[in-house]
């Protein structure tokens, strides 16, 4: 079961604005808790958009809870909406910093609290920064059940700084979960080659190389939480002491 080295829930002085308690995702799980990181923009390929929809379907068929960035737009939007349109508002969580909404909850203004309807996208929670939004995912899925983890679909900088940024959180153990890369049509082909050039360069162990793993279909992303195995070179690190 997926667990934290570190207490990680932000504080709720960085919540701007939530359609429920912000920290009840965090202290009250009810099964398996995924956050997918992904594009607030479509992309130019129908297949993402297929994909975010087939990840979807998978997540109700799982009973999986989804944590994302809270947006209504690109393959942020699709994987929310088509999740409540199966499961309902209960199963999803977007987590958006107020800066952001102006870009990835339709063009609304700015700081103002999310009027979107929970029907449409399920809960909202409003935070002031990057970090915390990035704290709120993090403990949510550190605190779900088994079959948790973290899950890159297609996107742009935001995503992949996202992405190995738990990866890195998962060499250093302030986590032990699953990280997935949904591969859309070779999408991280070259995120996952540089990885492996990293291990062949000596910056990356060999062991380590399997904190990120690679899914090709929605199936395969939910079987790579399942059998997940930690890395035996993870850094044992102690996030308690200080």
């Amino acid at each position: 079961m997926p667990a934290s080295a570190e207490p990680m829930g932000p504080s709720t002085a960085n919540v701007i604005s939530s359609s429920t308690d912000p920290m009840s995702s965090t202290t009250a799980p009810k099964g398996p808790v995924v956050c997918v990181f992904c594009g607030s923009s479509p992309g130019t390929s129908p297949t993402h958009l297929h994909a975010a929809r087939a990840l979807a379907t998978l997540f109700y068929a799982h009973s999986i809870t989804l944590i994302y960035g809270g947006g209504t737009t690109g393959l942020m939007g699709e994987l929310a909406r088509t999740l409540v349109s199966l499961s309902g508002p209960s199963s999803v969580h977007g987590i958006i910093p107020a800066p952001l909404i102006k870009y990835e909850q339709n063009g609304r203004a700015s700081g103002i609290p999310p009027p979107v309807s929970q029907n449409a996208y399920g809960r909202v929670t409003v935070v002031k920064d990057m970090h915390s939004r990035k704290q709120l995912m993090a403990q949510s899925v550190m605190n779900g059940g088994p079959g948790s983890g973290f899950v890159a679909l297609s996107g742009g900088y935001g995503t992949v700084e996202e992405l190995m940024e738990m990866v890195t959180w998962n060499q250093l153990g302030i986590h032990r979960c699953p990280i997935v890369v949904f591969n859309v049509e070779g999408y991280y082909d070259g995120l996952l080659a540089w990885v492996r050039a990293s291990v062949e360069g000596g910056f990356v162990s060999q062991g380590n190389r399997g904190i990120m793993v690679e899914a090709a279909s929605a199936e395969g992303v939910v079987r790579a939480l399942g059998e997940y195995v930690l890395s035996e070179e993870r850094f044992a690190l102690d996030w308690t002491e200080n």
